[in-house]
């Protein structure tokens, strides 16, 4: 039995009603807002202005890159752009071909169906898009055995916007039925130092440039935490008492959130000392590292992984991951000079 009081778990729904609508206001509604990705703005800019003075729909899109880089806000802008309702769903909610069935066959013409995580959609729902994606047409199986027929529905012409973390392991049939194809990559310092601006400013937050500057270093390269950062940062500075986010108060909320002057957390120093002090640098396999440090290893694989291997503190290779030298030395670990001759 739960021990949480009803007040408790009024003020948590609050808590999490408000980071909500936070998140919806720094989400950038037009390309010249969104910063970052230049090339990939330019293309989708080309992409709608051809469509539009077709009016035709977009041919279908498909995003992939790290987590927090805006896969969604994309998606959102692009329907803007072109004046249409988005629908937006996750590859894991979608069960059955039903799921699919109900929600294309509830979109009007010209829409955008949104699928984050499409690499977690089931074969059979996948299956069930590919004429859906090619003909505008719904497949539908009434019956079983011999007595089964296929009823045919037509729908409206939309475009197919997926996003995905894992392009690897989307189906190659799957893959070729997208008509672009767009990869988001890590931001670098000066583009997460104006996405704080930008949001510090449309969240009232008076910070100084340099406290800006110490986010924007522990951000990870990823907008999503670099938002994140700053409301704890605001929190932080109104918990005590101060107008301004000054450059010592970013660095102690850093502290009190146990992340570092790079961004690097708990768990990341746990990866790479476990590596260093267990295996003498490596190689090891990800199950033993997961094992090891108690850890998911999707998680590992999908969240700490891409920024260590980034910054150049970790490498994979065919036998398992390797600390490099650079890496171990940042938690404050001396390799052996044989295994330092061996590492990346």
């Amino acid at each position: 039995m739960s021990n949480q009081k009803p007040s408790d778990k009024k003020h948590a729904d609050n808590t999490q009603e408000d980071e909500k609508f936070l998140d919806l206001a720094l989400r950038p509604t037009n390309f010249n807002d969104y910063i970052g990705q230049d090339k990939v703005k330019r293309n989708l800019s080309i992409l709608i202005s051809a469509a539009g003075k077709r009016k035709d729909p977009l041919e279908h899109i498909l995003i992939h890159g790290p987590s927090g880089l805006g896969k969604t806000t994309l998606a959102y802008i692009i329907s803007r752009q072109m004046g249409s309702s988005l629908r937006i769903t996750s590859g894991a909610t979608l069960e059955k071909a039903g799921d699919l069935g109900s929600i294309l066959t509830g979109l009007n013409e010209g829409d955008f169906l949104f699928i984050d995580e499409a690499h977690r959609l089931n074969k059979l729902v996948e299956e069930t898009l590919y004429p859906a994606m090619e003909n505008y047409k719904l497949d539908i199986i009434i019956g079983k055995g011999n007595s089964a027929k296929t009823l045919q529905i037509q729908l409206p012409k939309f475009t197919l916007i997926a996003a995905t973390t894992k392009i690897s392991l989307l189906s190659s049939p799957f893959r070729s039925r997208f008509g672009v194809n767009y990869k988001l990559d890590f931001y670098n310092q000066d583009d997460i130092e104006k996405i704080l601006t930008r949001s510090a400013k449309l969240l009232n937050i008076r910070a100084e440039p340099e406290a800006l500057k110490i986010i924007a270093a522990a951000s990870r390269f990823t907008p999503r935490t670099a938002n994140k950062l700053l409301k704890r940062a605001r929190d932080y500075t109104q918990s005590e008492n101060k107008e301004v986010l000054t450059a010592n108060l970013a660095s102690q909320t850093l502290d009190l959130l146990e992340i570092d002057h790079i961004g690097l957390e708990a768990t990341d120093k746990k990866i790479l000392s476990s590596i260093a002090k267990n295996f003498n640098g490596g190689p090891v396999g990800l199950k033993t590292i997961a094992a090891l440090i108690a850890e998911d290893e999707n998680t590992i694989e999908d969240v700490y992984e891409p920024y260590l291997m980034q910054i150049g503190f970790l490498a994979r290779t065919t036998r398992g991951r390797v600390i490099t030298q650079e890496g171990a030395k940042h938690i404050g670990i001396k390799l052996s000079s044989e295994t330092q001759s061996t590492l990346i």
